[in-house]
């Protein structure tokens, strides 16, 4: 991706946060030590997830024009602007609501707004849109969240085609952009779709090896019946996407029915899900597919072997203990299903629908084995994947590096970063909570990168894709500075990331981050990290969603 480059003019270096009773001082070198990057994006269009989304379903950018103290460009003076103004490309498009509510006012208005729309919503909330083209609702009309509004235009006093865009608490202008992240629809230009769609297995060939071999599940009948889905856990953000529909072109699921699963069968189906954070319907579809739950689970002719068939060659890179008997074996019931789990995991399949099925994909490279599998999954009763559904996926932990060729984050942008951060210690933390009084891991890093500039994903695993996708670069253990984000293992499993949080002083391995319910928002050490599965360092590269010139 070509990048859009601005130079700065020279900053000074300046101290960073003050730490008990020392202050850090950062020092950027480099001749490209003031360069800003447009950020990279990651991923495509993406599922609106939550209550909340942009106002466009179509890639935008985010105009210098926001909230504030502006120069007017019709009145040639400095007035208030009371929302922030929004372009989307290539050209005007659809204006969509931002969320649930009920339409207050559509029509024309004599105060500068042109044609706009104001939505009511719960808790005082009221959204405003300004300088359409055209109007497409009425008066009292109830909307949803993505229902379209309108066109973009240029109507009122505008210079061009522009949507501008006012968010108003119990009748008070607020700023937008903080307001947005602030509810889990950040302003970041990417597009955004009106809802989730299915997404289809992908490649063609026939099944000649991944995980393991593409037999059709056959054999005998009894034991329990198909389960009902599984339920959705809330995780960072409550994101998470439903397991993808499957498609065309399906083959063993055409001929052989689901099987009733057995009940040992399926308690471990379940505490391997339970133990990588994804649907055991999933791991069903792949046990029916393969064995039919266990029944026919001989070495197949390419050599799997067990309920799951893995080759032993694959085994050996990912099998892993499943009943906590020391050893992981290829034949037992319990290693084999948590290795499949396990296998999906790192085979990427939280990173969005798409994720799913590549990492069927990998596990049999056909595509009629990710539809049979998908099809299985979903008459055991489907279910939620905990991830983040913009699909950024990245390269595999053990090989990402970055981009080593980024000029890192100036000091000024590191000391706003952290000094925002250390702002919020003190606060709750509460898992999917957005602020301002609480947050989780992930949403604190989030807002503050926000805060200069830079949107990232929500949650950890994708905040960690996105650095390695060409915005950051990987740093060593020992090497880090302040404002590095660190990543480990938490609760998703051994090998997903599940914690984030930022380097505030090397010198001693101190985080800001939010850390848990018990502990909340503050100050905590690192020097465990290397005990983790997972512990990696990354430095973000001086970003920014509209890189400026400093004056």
């Amino acid at each position: 991706m070509k990048r859009i480059a601005v130079i700065l003019l020279p900053l000074v270096l300046l101290a960073c946060i003050p730490i008990a009773a020392a202050a850090l001082v950062m020092t950027v070198a480099g001749p490209a030590a003031g360069e800003q990057l447009r950020t990279v994006a990651c991923g495509a269009a993406v599922p609106a997830t939550g209550e909340w989304r942009p106002p466009f379903t179509q890639p935008y950018t985010v105009s210098r024009r926001g909230f504030g103290r502006e120069f007017h460009p019709i009145y040639l003076r400095w007035e208030h602007h009371s929302g922030q103004d929004l372009v989307s490309q290539p050209g005007p498009g659809p204006v969509v609501a931002i969320g649930p509510g009920r339409v207050r006012f559509a029509g024309a208005s004599r105060n500068g707004y042109g044609n706009y729309v104001d939505l009511t919503h719960a808790y005082g909330v009221t959204s405003r849109y300004a300088h359409l083209a055209r109007i497409d609702v009425r008066a009292g009309q109830p909307v949803t969240a993505g229902e379209r509004l309108g066109v973009e235009g240029s109507t009122g006093t505008s210079t061009g085609n522009h949507l501008h865009l006012e968010i108003l608490l119990h009748g008070v202008a607020t700023d937008p952009v903080p307001w947005m992240l602030a509810h889990g629809a950040p302003l970041n230009g990417h597009a955004v779709t009106s809802g989730t769609s299915a997404a289809t297995g992908s490649g063609d060939g026939t099944a000649t090896g991944g995980a393991g071999t593409g037999g059709a599940g056959t054999g005998g009948a009894g034991d329990t019946g198909a389960a009902a889905g599984s339920t959705a856990r809330v995780m960072e953000g409550g994101i998470g996407f439903p397991l993808p529909a499957p498609g065309d072109p399906r083959l063993a699921s055409l001929r052989n029915p689901p099987l009733p699963i057995p009940v040992r069968v399926k308690a471990l189906y379940e505490a391997a899900a339970a133990r990588y954070a994804i649907p055991w319907t999933l791991l069903a579809g792949i046990g029916m597919e393969e064995t039919g739950h266990g029944r026919v689970a001989a070495t197949s002719s390419a050599g799997a072997q067990g309920l799951m068939q893995f080759l032993p060659a694959t085994f050996a890179a990912v099998g892993v203990d499943g009943d906590g008997d020391g050893r992981a074996d290829i034949r037992n019931d319990a290693d084999s299903i948590t290795s499949a789990a396990n296998y999906l995991v790192s085979s990427g399949a939280t990173d969005g629908p798409n994720g799913v099925t590549k990492a069927l994909y990998a596990y049999n490279h056909a595509a009629r084995y990710v539809d049979d599998v998908l099809f299985y999954a979903h008459a055991y009763g489907g279910g939620i994947v905990l991830g983040d559904p913009s699909g950024c996926d990245a390269p595999a932990l053990t090989d990402a590096g970055g981009d080593r060729t980024l000029p890192p984050l100036t000091s000024d942008r590191v000391r706003q970063l952290l000094q925002w951060a250390g702002s919020q210690t003190g606060d709750a933390y509460v898992m999917g909570a957005n602020g301002p009084d609480a947050w989780d891991c992930s949403s604190l890093v989030q807002t503050a990168f926000a805060r200069i500039g830079i949107s990232m994903p929500r949650t950890a695993g994708a905040q960690r894709a996105w650095l390695a996708k060409g915005n950051g670069f990987r740093v060593q253990p020992g090497t880090e500075r302040p404002g590095d984000v660190l990543f480990w293992d938490s609760y998703l499993g051994p090998s997903r990331i599940g914690h984030v949080m930022l380097v505030w002083d090397p010198a001693t391995r101190i985080t800001i981050e939010a850390r848990s319910r018990s502990l909340g928002v503050g100050h905590f050490s690192y020097a465990s990290g290397s005990s983790h599965h997972i512990f990696e360092i990354w430095r973000a590269g001086n970003m920014a969603d509209q890189p400026t010139v400093s004056r």
